[in-house]
């Protein structure tokens, strides 16, 4: 990890801790280390400013004035306790790290927004530095979405490395032109272009991986049960009809019958006529009764 720190800051000893844990971890991203940054009220310091391709992140470095070892128990509103005693923390009389965390997630943000600047989500994370060769448990702890707690020095780095490669699950969308950017609006100055190489930052964001198009399946199309009672109703008629149709060129059929043949007229037998006896017969040789 690149890690930038200004020639004239001033680090504690949980700083100075954090930044040889950095500096050791093989994971992509830019640290600028005890930044200030402009507000309306002056300056103010923040303990770190951590980019990752996936995300941003704001860091609160919080050391410890005595070796401690045992669990860990963290709280928005109660102190926090190692064990059964009070964590002894490097703050002032009071100060809630929870609370200091907000304050300064939301001056980075106003920082942002004068620069005219959209980074999208800001995360933040109070990183505890304990004292080497003691040990804190758990390692990591979610006080709410994007709010989490962690521990870790140069002995103890694994659970620092996994927090920093997942605080912000998603595709990468951190280039190093957007890296560059953004700290150009939130300090005035860019790392070199090739630092951020080396760092891991691509030029480009990958393309996503193409889903396989899937061949178009021959599927009958579903009729509605509108569909199917329109297309019964339709047929019935239609059969109907036909039915009809042919009832009548039946009942026509034998309504007409064959073609009756006329009756012959009554036959008549004529008697020949015989004239009656009155006077001479004229006769034909051989006819009888002559």
């Amino acid at each position: 990890m690149l890690v930038k720190v200004d020639d004239r800051a001033e680090l504690s000893a949980a700083e100075q801790e954090f930044v040889e844990c950095l500096r050791q971890l093989p994971t992509t991203g830019l640290a600028i280390v005890d930044l200030r940054i402009g507000t309306q009220r002056g300056t103010r310091q923040i303990g770190a400013v951590v980019w990752t391709p996936q995300g941003i992140l704001v860091v609160e470095v919080v050391g410890f004035r005595s070796r401690q070892s045992g669990v860990l128990t963290v709280s928005q509103e109660r102190s926090w306790r190692v064990g059964d005693a009070a964590a002894d923390l490097e703050l002032e009389f009071g100060v809630n790290p929870v609370r200091q965390l907000e304050a300064a997630v939301r001056e980075v943000a106003l920082a942002f927004e004068r620069a005219t600047y959209d980074p999208g989500r800001l995360c933040g994370a109070v990183v505890l530095v304990p004292m080497r060769g003691v040990a804190l448990r758990p390692g990591r702890e979610t006080l709410r979405p994007g709010l989490d707690v962690v521990v870790g020095n140069v002995a103890e780095s694994t659970e620092l490395r996994i927090f920093l490669e997942n605080f912000a699950p998603g595709p990468p969308r951190w280039t190093l032109g957007r890296v560059c950017a953004a700290t150009r609006a939130l300090t005035g100055w860019a790392p070199e272009r090739g630092e951020l190489i080396a760092a891991g930052f691509e030029d480009k964001l990958p393309e996503p991986p193409r889903k396989p198009r899937k061949q178009p399946s021959w599927r009958r199309p579903d009729s509605g049960r509108t569909q199917d009672a329109v297309g019964w109703a339709v047929l019935t008629v239609a059969v109907l009809g036909m039915l009809m149709v042919l009832g009548a060129i039946i009942g026509s059929l034998l309504a007409d019958g064959p073609a009756a043949e006329p009756a012959a007229p009554p036959s008549t037998t004529v008697e020949p006529t015989i004239p009656a006896r009155g006077g001479p017969v004229e006769c034909w040789p051989l006819q009888p009764g002559c």
